[in-house]
C-alpha cells in the first residue's frame, strides 16, 4: 500500500508474476476497499491472487518504533503470515526501517545470528555481485562483518548459481596492512574458515569482477549504494546534454541510439530490485519504494528464489558448520 506508485503498482507485477509461475499463490495485504477494484480490473477472478485486508498503513516518515507499537494492523500482518507458516516469504515496498523493526521483532534471528542485514545485487563486469550490509546496521563488529561473509556467500550462491562465490571485505586498500582492526579481524576469520575468501577490495574494484560477494558495514554500504546512484545519475546528465549541444551532437545521438538503447537495458536497475532482510527466520524481501511492476516483479522473483533454496536453513547449516 505504501510505495511511491502506488498499490496498482504491486497487483500489476502480482498478476504479471502469476503467469511465470503455475505453482504460486499471492496475498496481496493491505485495504480490501481498494484493492478489490484493481485486482478485479487487472487480474480478473484469478483464484492464485487473493486479498487478507489490513486497515493500517505506515507512512515513508514514520519511526520504525512507531509503526512497531502503534500500526499492527499494516505491513505487520505481512510478516505475521510468514510466522505462522501461511506465506513462505513477504515482500514489500513501504518504509524499510519499520519493515526491518517489524520482521526482526515477529520472525526473530537465526541461531548464531546477532543482526539482520540488508543484501541487494548490483550489477558488475561479466555479470552481478551482491553487496551486505547497505543499511540495517550503522556499526558492527568483526564478527557481524564475518557472520555477514557466511550469510551473503549463501544468497550469492542462490541468486547468481555460483557454487563458491567469491568473497571480499571492502576495504580503503587491497593489501593486508590497511584498514581498522575491525576489518583486519574479520579477514583473520574468513582465512580460516572454508567460505571463498579472496581478501580485500577497494571501492574503486566493486564492479571489476573479482568478487560475487562484497561484505561491509551498514554505514559505509549504504554511503556507498547511494553514491553508486548518484554516479548513474550523474552520468546520465552528462550523457544527455552531450548529445544535445547542436545539430552535429543530435545526429551522432541518432547513430548510436541501438548502442544507448542497448546500453539502457543492460544497466536498467528495475532488474536489480529487491534486497534481503537476511539472518532472519524467515524471508523478507524489500523493493524499492519507487519501483514500477517491471521492478517489484524482479523482487518477487527474488523471494521465490529464496523459498525454493530454503534460504534460512542454509544459512544456520553453514554458520553452524564454520562455528563448530
Amino acid at each position: 500500500m505504501s510505495g511511491d506508485l502506488g498499490a496498482e503498482i504491486v497487483v500489476r507485477a502480482a498478476a504479471a508474476t502469476l503467469e511465470n509461475y503455475k505453482n504460486l499463490d499471492l496475498i496481496l495485504v493491505g485495504d480490501e476497499n481498494d484493492l478489490r477494484g484493481l485486482v478485479t480490473r487487472i487480474a480478473g477472478n484469478e483464484p492464485r491472487l487473493r486479498i487478507h485486508h489490513a486497515s493500517e498503513v505506515v507512512a515513508m516518515s514514520e519511526p520504525p518504533v512507531d509503526a512497531l507499537r502503534k500500526k499492527k494492523d499494516s505491513m505487520r500482518v505481512a510478516v505475521n503470515l510468514v510466522k505462522s507458516g501461511d506465506a513462505d516469504a513477504c515482500v514489500s515496498a513501504g518504509n524499510t526501517g519499520a519493515l526491518m523493526a517489524t520482521a526482526k521483532f515477529v520472525l526473530k534471528m537465526l541461531p548464531g545470528i546477532d543482526r539482520p542485514a540488508i543484501i541487494a545485487e548490483l550489477p558488475a563486469k561479466g555479470g552481478s555481485l551482491l553487496m551486505l550490509d547497505l543499511g540495517a546496521n550503522t556499526q558492527g563488529s568483526a564478527e557481524h562483518l564475518f557472520q555477514y561473509a557466511v550469510m551473503g556467500s549463501i544468497v550469492t550462491s542462490d541468486i547468481l548459481g555460483i557454487d563458491k562465490p567469491k568473497v571480499a571485505l571492502l576495504n580503503i586498500g587491497a593489501e593486508d596492512t590497511k584498514g581498522v582492526h575491525m576489518v583486519k579481524e574479520a579477514a583473520a576469520m574468513l582465512n580460516e574458515s572454508t567460505l571463498n575468501y579472496v581478501g580485500f577490495i577497494e571501492g574503486s574494484d566493486l564492479f571489476s569482477g573479482k568478487a560475487d560477494v562484497v561484505v561491509t558495514d551498514g554505514f559505509t554500504g549504504n554511503v556507498a549504494l547511494k553514491t553508486m546512484e548518484g554516479t548513474v545519475g550523474l552520468c546520465a546528465h552528462y550523457l544527455r546534454r552531450a548529445f544535445t549541444k547542436g545539430w552535429l551532437a543530435r545526429f551522432q545521438a541518432l547513430l548510436a541510439r541501438q548502442v544507448l538503447k542497448s546500453l539502457a537495458v543492460e544497466m536498467d536497475s528495475r532488474k536489480y530490485n529487491g534486497a534481503t532482510l537476511v539472518g532472519l527466520n524467515g524471508i523478507v524481501i524489500k523493493s524499492h519504494g519507487s519501483a514500477d511492476a517491471y521492478a517489484y516483479q524482479h523482487a518477487i522473483d527474488t523471494a521465490v528464489v529464496e523459498v525454493r533454496n530454503q534460504l534460512p536453513q542454509q544459512i544456520g547449516t553453514l554458520l553452524q558448520k564454520e562455528t563448530a
